[in-house]
């Protein structure tokens, strides 16, 4: 018998992803605080927030297999979160025309009962385009992505900020990295195919 699966997010984007892998899964919010801590680096910030979202489920179903994920947008080893607001998207996007970004996205994979515990990190490069103000001001009033890391949502008119995109699991920048959550469910004992 298959064991229940559960998404430890509250993120319709991996939500979105998940039914990609056609298995049936529950949603549940992780109720981490997702505070850096301090001299945190953004890719060690990622990892510690998905693994601490997928035990937070964990503890209240240990039965079953629960992926966290985290995402944090890494400007030259400053971590970038989620804007929240058009004020802070502006000055993050203004910030971020012309540079490189690593999108740091990792997941983790855990299964308290059985003891399986795993987690993996998908780098995105990310190379912005030098946008000017009225450009930035026409896509966040268009698209308005104040809870994507970063202001950005490559997935739609976002795409157009961009010149490019380097990664080698391609639903990564969006926000769960499926090639590692295939590889990770399989090793937890879910059968994909």
């Amino acid at each position: 018998m298959q064991r229940q699966v559960i998404l430890a997010s509250t993120s319709r984007y991996r939500r979105e992803l998940l039914t990609r892998l056609r298995l049936p899964f529950d949603v549940q919010a992780p109720e981490v605080d997702e505070t850096p801590l301090p001299g945190e680096a953004p890719r060690a910030l990622a990892e510690r927030l998905a693994l601490e979202k997928a035990n937070a489920v964990a503890r209240h179903f240990p039965q079953a297999v629960v992926i966290g994920s985290d995402q944090v947008a890494d400007l030259a080893g400053e971590p970038l979160g989620k804007p929240g607001d058009h004020a802070r998207a502006t000055e993050q996007l203004r910030r971020m025309r012309g540079q490189t970004l690593i999108f740091q996205t990792a997941v983790a994979v855990v299964c308290h009962a059985s003891g399986f515990a795993e987690r993996d990190l998908a780098p995105v490069r990310v190379v912005f385009r030098d946008l000017e103000d009225a450009a930035i001001e026409r896509y966040l009033r268009a698209e308005e992505p104040y809870d994507c890391a970063g202001s950005a949502k490559s997935e739609g008119l976002g795409i157009a900020l961009l010149e490019a995109i380097d990664s080698d699991d391609p639903t990564a920048l969006v926000g769960l990295p499926l090639i590692r959550t295939a590889r990770m469910l399989r090793a937890a004992g879910v059968d994909l195919l």
